[in-house]
C-alpha cells in the first residue's frame, strides 16, 4: 500500500520537529570543562557516538509520527500532538538541566518523567500504527541507556 498525502505531510512535519529538537538539544549540550571533569563510567559511549545515536533515534521518530498520523483519526491525532509536544519539551529540558544548569541529580529525576513520556508515545502512536511501535523502540532503548548513564554519573560524583 502506497502512503497517502497525509503520510508525506506528517513526514515533513515530523522531520521539522525532530530537527528542531536536535538543534536545540545540540545547542544546550555544552561539553564544557565541567562536563569533562565529571567522573564517568567506563562503559560510557564516546562523545561522537551521541550525535549518531540521536540522529538515528530522530529519523525513526520522524517515520513513527508519519505512519501513526496517516492511520489515526482526528481524536487520536489531537492526543498524538499532545504526546509529541510533551515529549519534545521533556527531551529539551533534560539537556538544559544536565548541561546548562549543570544539575545531573535533577536531570536524573527529569529523565524518569521523560522516559514515561516515551511510553506514552508508544501507547498513543502505537494505537494507530504497529509500525510506529517498532520505530520508537530505539528511542526508549537509548533513553533507558542515557538514564542509566545519568544515574552512574550522579553516583560517581557524589561529594
Amino acid at each position: 500500500m502506497m502512503p497517502q498525502s497525509h503520510f508525506y505531510a506528517a513526514l515533513l512535519a515530523g522531520a521539522v520537529f525532530c530537527t528542531a529538537l536536535a538543534v536545540i538539544g545540540g545547542v544546550l549540550t555544552n561539553l564544557s570543562p565541567w562536563y569533562y571533569n565529571l567522573r564517568q563510567p567506563p562503559w560510557k559511549p564516546p562523545d561522537w557516538a551521541f550525535g549518531a545515536i540521536w540522529t538515528t533515534v530522530f529519523i525513526c521518530f520522524t517515520f513513527a509520527i508519519a505512519y501513526a498520523w496517516e492511520a489515526a483519526g482526528q481524536n487520536l491525532r489531537t492526543m498524538m500532538l499532545w504526546a509529541i509536544g510533551i515529549n519534545g519539551s521533556l527531551n529539551i529540558a533534560w539537556s538544559a538541566i544536565f548541561f546548562t544548569l549543570k544539575r545531573p541529580a535533577l536531570a536524573l529525576v527529569e529523565v524518569v518523567i521523560f522516559w514515561f513520556s516515551i511510553v506514552a508515545l508508544l501507547y498513543v502512536l502505537g494505537s494507530a500504527s504497529k509500525i510506529a511501535i517498532f520505530l520508537l523502540l530505539p528511542y526508549i532503548l537509548w533513553v533507558s541507556i542515557a538514564a542509566f548513564l545519568n544515574f552512574e554519573i550522579v553516583r560517581l560524583n557524589r561529594t
